[in-house]
């Protein structure tokens, strides 16, 4: 039998690697170029199961219509889950994600924004197309020697570990659940996020966006660091408030800030809008500082990742319709 799967918010390169890796388990794919909602659940008619990105919006009432209309499975292919009510969904419709895309992909992304920033490449990069070979404001600093904390040692933070470790770095780490024996092995120590805030000429933010981890970084927080600390983020969107990181940029309390993400993200990234007026005022302020790189979430985006991605999705949805052990289960605590 072939299992007909709805996926939203297909791009191009989302359908160049779902179609490839359907090869080895035809499933009937039906591409929507929409983010789920409830505006255009009903394009989920007839459909199996759905397969959802980071924008996606389900909640309650677009839960109840999915079971509504027979769909059995929400397939998420990105590791958050936020963006879905899980406690709603239990017992009325499973839902699966794919844990990791590849840790070495956002490591190498969280690198080349602190590299970026520091050394001011994006700067020098659109001077010198101007033939102006100025150094004047270029002046960074060496990485070596300078204290990086890491907030979140899951894998991706601990490949980010590995990665600075490389660069001679010194680095401190925060988690709920420290890996101590990983600490020995890497060469890091944990700490409390007061220390982290105290003691970091970087910080750069790991973590799950939960109700304890939103807005981390705040005003409250921002006034505990360094002055001229550099703030990356690869995470969630709000792990960091913006208005507060904006008020730090002003007043030099924040050197730098690398974001590959944004709290209100999903009305714009992934999306070309350069024909429209920007109508984020928070956003327009954010991309005005030239000490600050936004990238549009990308840090996933390399051919091994969106194989990865791919192949773990249609496992989950195929691992679903045969009846085995869901590994990827996504269950409300």
């Amino acid at each position: 039998m072939s299992y007909k799967v709805a996926v939203f918010d297909a791009k191009p390169y989302d359908k160049a690697a779902f179609d490839g890796i359907n090869q080895k388990y035809g499933f009937e794919l039906s591409y929507y170029k929409e983010h789920l909602d409830y505006n255009n659940v009903i394009l989920a008619t007839g459909a199996d199961a759905v397969c959802i990105f980071v924008n996606a919006v389900v909640d309650t009432r677009v839960i109840d219509k999915l079971v509504e209309l027979g769909v059995k499975l929400i397939a998420l292919r990105c590791a958050g889950f936020n963006n879905v009510d899980i406690a709603y969904a239990k017992g009325k419709i499973k839902v699966v994600r794919v844990p990791e895309y590849s840790p070495h992909a956002i490591a190498e992304h969280t690198l080349a924004l602190m590299l970026c920033l520091n050394r001011k490449i994006h700067r020098a990069f659109l001077r010198t197309r101007d033939w102006n070979f100025s150094l004047n404001g270029f002046q960074g600093f060496d990485m070596c020697g300078k204290t990086v904390g890491v907030v979140g040692t899951g894998k991706i933070g601990k490949t980010v570990i590995g990665v600075l470790k490389g660069l001679g770095m010194d680095v401190i780490a925060y988690d709920l659940y420290p890996d101590q024996k990983a600490a020995e092995v890497l060469g890091y120590s944990y700490v409390s996020l007061e220390e982290i805030y105290a003691q970091s000429d970087v910080i750069t933010l790991h973590c799950p966006l939960t109700k304890e981890t939103e807005y981390l970084v705040c005003e409250e927080s921002i006034s505990k660091m360094k002055d001229g600390v550099m703030i990356i983020n690869t995470g969630r969107g709000k792990l960091v408030h913006t208005k507060h990181l904006i008020d730090g940029l002003i007043s030099l309390k924040v050197g730098y800030a690398g974001l590959d993400v944004y709290e209100e993200e999903s009305n714009y990234f992934y999306e070309d809008r350069s024909d429209e007026v920007m109508t984020d005022d928070v956003l327009a302020r954010l991309l005005s500082f030239n000490n600050v790189i936004v990238t549009s979430h990308q840090a996933f985006f390399t051919n091994e990742a969106m194989s990865n991605i791919a192949s773990v999705t249609f496992g989950n949805i195929s691992d679903f319709f045969k009846g085995k052990a869901l590994v990827n289960e996504v269950v409300a605590q």
